[in-house]
């Protein structure tokens, strides 16, 4: 048996709905994969959970994606899958983009001739909409690579940011599940809208390559999707301020939430935010817990 460990992530980062998304040191999935002779795919167990994920592989995020491998490989055996759950459901923090890409680094590396990790991103899409219903790559992209990167629905590109800007996630006792918070986008949208969000973008991916905390703080606004997803956050205004008062480039929902980030200049000011970050989430009457990462995060390995 091969096992890989998948780090967290934060997707959409801001201001790249289904685009962006960079990874996060702590939290993860670890996933051990083994070869069987029989042609499929079985997920034997899944721990670490409450309550109960899907067994049957064509319903799971690991089980799709290596689902996905076997047959665009042609391969003459399958896999059997065991899951360790590290990352809590319906928080905006991956989890359910972790299984998929560790159960592919795990398999991948029981493979003859193991494929790249650009090669693996179209599973890892194929995995992702087992849980989401759609193949974005904003939690599996930076799972793969590390780090902050930008995907769309054939690549994936890292994009360097300072070592010293640290990101503050707050994940309050609460589960959002994606389906729902995507529900919560239909609707008309404006054009002057899309025009602001592609700016604000623009200027992130311009002042994350120059280092530049200026441009990244101009652009740090989603005007799209958080408006739309905040009122089902209780406290978000609130957490969102806070990082701001404490001197963040900007704050937004993690995900599709209902977790809250917000990126700074060191570590040290990161560090700082999470207690009024937390205090926040607590006047609207929810625990919580933080964690503070550089914004380029590790990738998924094998253990």
């Amino acid at each position: 048996m091969k096992k890989a460990f998948s780090p967290a992530s934060i997707g959409n980062a801001c201001v790249g709905f289904d685009l962006l998304g960079h990874s996060i040191a702590g939290p993860g999935d670890r996933v051990g994969v083994r070869k069987i002779d029989e042609p499929t795919v079985r997920i034997r167990a899944i721990r670490g959970l409450d309550l109960q994920l899907p067994l049957e592989a064509e319903r799971n995020t690991a089980g799709r994606a290596l689902i996905a491998l076997r047959e665009a490989l042609g391969l003459e055996f399958g896999f059997e899958i065991e899951i360790d759950k590290g990352i809590p459901l319906g928080s905006g923090m991956g989890g359910s983009a972790a299984s998929c890409v560790a159960a592919l680094v795990a398999a991948n590396a029981l493979l003859d001739a193991p494929l790249s990790r650009e090669a693996l991103y179209p599973f890892a899409l194929d995995g992702e909409a087992a849980a989401s219903g759609s193949r974005h790559g904003d939690n599996v992209g930076p799972m793969l690579l590390g780090g902050l990167v930008l995907t769309t629905a054939e690549r994936m590109v890292r994009i360097e940011v300072p070592a010293a800007w640290h990101c503050t996630l707050v994940h309050p006792e609460q589960v959002l599940e994606t389906r729902r918070a995507r529900e919560a986008l239909r609707g008309h949208y404006a054009l002057g809208e899309f025009v602001a969000q592609s700016a604000n973008l623009a200027q992130v991916l311009v002042g994350c390559m120059k280092g530049d905390e200026d441009l990244v703080r101009a652009g740090f606004a989603d005007v799209l999707v958080e408006p739309r997803r905040a009122p089902l956050i209780p406290g978000f205004a609130q957490v969102k301020q806070a990082a701001l008062d404490a001197g963040a480039f900007g704050a937004s929902i993690a995900g599709a939430g209902p977790s809250v980030f917000a990126w700074f200049a060191t570590r040290a000011e990161a560090e700082a935010a999470a207690a009024p970050m937390r205090a926040a989430f607590s006047r609207a009457g929810f625990d919580s817990q933080s964690l503070v990462s550089p914004v380029a995060g590790p990738r998924a390995e094998v253990l």
